[in-house]
């Protein structure tokens, strides 16, 4: 009894494993981050791009984006936002006026250089959009009669991550949202940023059922802008 026992042991230890060729093959609590872009493949939200980092929102995800942007853009017409979009390439210029501002990722900012076999003038493919937008802000604020200033954009960025990628948490292009304002007092740019924090906490609990804390970046996060505008 116990040679058998024995030998049908040996035997399944020495049988050959059956390759996964369905569902989730990877551990959550070994490696995480497989774990995790598989389940955004085999849910059927996105491909791979054959450029690293870059993925392929398919229909189940813009469908999820699309429902993000109509909960957020009801919210914010109702605070007059009104939408606009920039350009998407900045001038060396531009974009060194807003140094502080991008130290935290200028080596992931992209640059076009050439233009077939032409050399150009360097241009950055958008990282973010305040050496852009805020030039023009400057412009059409002209006294405090013009204020607020409230807009919103809704658009692509590209930053060179150089780190691991993972989609929908850190890829090299991405779509986002970005609202810029300016007030004629900080307690008015204050209170907004506030009414701001509590519209995406709903986003995350009333639209995507997902549990969020709110909270402050440390200083050391904060954009620069933000409070020097």
């Amino acid at each position: 009894m116990c040679d058998s026992k024995k030998t049908e042991e040996k035997q399944n230890t020495n049988a050959p494993q059956i390759e996964r060729k369905f569902g989730i093959t990877k551990d959550k609590s070994e490696d995480f981050s497989d774990w995790y872009t598989q389940v955004c493949l085999k849910a059927d939200l996105i491909d791979l791009y054959t450029i690293r980092g870059c993925y392929i929102m398919k229909p189940a995800s813009m469908f999820i984006w699309t429902q993000i942007k109509n909960f957020v853009t009801t919210f914010i017409e109702g605070v007059n936002v009104n939408e606009v979009y920039f350009p998407m390439l900045i001038s060396h210029e531009n974009l060194a006026k807003e140094q502080s501002h991008i130290d935290n990722f200028e080596p992931e900012v992209a640059w076009i250089t050439k233009s077939g076999n032409t050399n150009i003038e360097p241009l950055a493919v958008r990282p973010t959009s305040e050496a852009v937008m805020y030039p023009y802000f400057s412009k059409w604020i002209t006294s405090h009669r013009d204020l607020p200033l409230k807009v919103n954009q809704w658009c692509n960025i590209l930053r060179w991550e150089i780190k691991s990628t993972v989609p929908f948490i850190r890829g090299r292009e991405f779509l986002w949202q970005e609202g810029h304002c300016a007030y004629n007092s900080k307690e008015e740019c204050d209170s907004e940023v506030l009414n701001i924090l509590d519209l995406y906490a709903r986003v995350y609990k009333d639209l995507l059922a997902v549990p969020v804390v709110k909270g402050k970046k440390v200083r050391m996060r904060n954009l620069v802008a933000l409070s020097t505008l």
